[in-house]
Formats: structure tokens, sequence, C-alpha cells
């Protein structure tokens, strides 16, 4: 099937897909979504280090306080 007569289709209660469509359909739809969840996963783990350093800079910022009093 070719990528022109898949992006056509339209679900409709008059016409289902064939099995090709919808395997292709279904394909691409778990393509989307693991890359989705891999970008969310690596923005996730991105502000975690982020805060992680801002929360070290804290810490030695009132460490340094307290030892030069």
């Amino acid at each position: 099937m070719s990528e022109k007569e898949l992006n056509a289709y339209r679900f409709s209660p008059e016409e289902e897909p064939s099995d090709e469509m919808l395997e292709q359909i279904m394909k691409e739809v778990a393509e989307e979504a693991k890359a989705g969840n891999k970008r969310a996963t690596e923005e996730h783990f991105a502000k975690l280090r982020q805060d992680i350093a801002n929360k070290q800079l804290k810490w030695r910022d009132k460490i340094n306080s307290v030892i030069h009093e």
C-alpha cells in the first residue's frame, strides 16, 4: 500500500480499513507514541538533573556561609 493511499484514508462507518491499512496505521501510531514517550522521558530527566544542580548550589552556598561566619 502506498503512503498516498494510506494518507488519503479516513475512518468512516461506511468503509473499514483493510488489514494492511490497519496494520500500517497501528505501526505508525506505535512509532509516534514511542518517540513521544522517549522525548518526554528525556525532558523529565533533564529537568531532574537541573533541579539537582540547583539544589546542590543552594546547599553549597548555605554550607559555605556557615563555615565562613
